[in-house]
């Protein structure tokens, strides 16, 4: 017998990714009550379909119509209220939040997929016992989150924390003019320290085209020129958090993204920013994230 529905005990998130659509349902806790993940349909209206179903499917198991919270590949206009800033280009120019909350008939909070990131690693993650939290992404692209006092800031133009683009801080003649960002400009961020943007590197140096796992493996056969190319990402990525931490302050910074992965990344950051930050002394802790990939679902339930 299916029990009557509350109303609102339950937390639900959607990460509305470009690949994948995952829902999850939390308890007052924090505690899993339900996840499921399908393929994203590459079209707006399936996308609006595909999320409604994963709702209802939620609350039809925890008996409970949850408030919801939807982390995207980019974010609302202030200005127009439509989606700007988003990979998944068929989101683009549509007012994601008001189709769904019609669609559903209750309302949803919608925010950037990094900003899920950091509030869940902020609330109940590695930046828990912080009351500044700056969230990384490291992916494809690289973006960022940033949490205050448990609550995400997201600015007048709603780009709160997005450093990938720009320039890379400290470039030297052998970076110069940096690579073509899809952007428009050179040398942003995201061209050095996503993972295209270690290929390209690696690529650069050696003229051999490897992925990222390539290159790990080899540097940990001992590959000298692999090597390298991680010696360079992890001083490039030192550079830039030392600016985010110039300015910012955070207690924490909590890496994310498919990056994050690489062998003592956070260990290694933490003594490569120590040059760079206007400071005697370096309190700020980088730490891997507690969630992994299933941060921004849990952020995005936790809005």
């Amino acid at each position: 017998m299916t029990p009557s529905k509350r109303d609102g005990q339950t937390r639900v998130g959607i990460d509305l990714g470009g690949t994948k659509i995952e829902v999850i349902a939390l308890d007052q806790s924090g505690a899993e009550l339900f996840r499921r993940r399908v393929e994203t349909p590459r079209d707006y209206a399936g996308s609006l379909q595909a999320i409604k179903t994963l709702i209802e499917m939620a609350d039809d198991h925890t008996g409970d119509r949850g408030r919801v919270g939807i982390g995207i590949p980019g974010t609302i206009s202030p200005v127009t209220g439509l989606v700007k800033n988003a990979n998944s280009t068929w989101l683009i120019g549509h007012p994601l939040d008001k189709d769904l909350e019609d669609l559903l008939g209750h309302p949803v909070r919608l925010m950037n997929d990094a900003n899920c990131f950091a509030l869940s690693e902020a609330i109940d993650g590695a930046g828990k016992d912080a009351t500044i939290v700056f969230g990384v992404i490291l992916g494809t692209g690289v973006g960022g989150g940033i949490v205050v006092d448990k609550q995400v800031l997201d600015g007048a133009q709603k780009i709160c924390g997005e450093w990938g683009h720009n320039p890379l801080p400290g470039l030297t003649d052998r970076e110069r003019p940096g690579p073509m960002c899809y952007c428009g400009r050179h040398a942003c961020i995201e061209t050095f320290l996503s993972g295209p943007g270690m290929q390209r590197d690696h690529e650069t140096a050696t003229g051999v085209a490897l992925s990222t796992h390539e290159i790990v493996a080899r540097a940990n056969n001992g590959d000298i020129p692999a090597l390298a190319t991680l010696v360079r990402y992890v001083e490039r990525l030192g550079r830039t958090l030392a600016t985010v931490i110039n300015i910012l302050d955070p207690n924490v910074v909590v890496l994310g993204g498919g990056m994050s992965q690489l062998p003592d990344l956070a260990a290694r950051a933490q003594t490569a920013i120590q040059p760079h930050v206007f400071t005697d002394e370096v309190t700020t802790r980088i730490l891997q994230n507690e969630h992994g990939d299933s941060s921004g679902v849990r952020g995005a339930a936790w809005l």
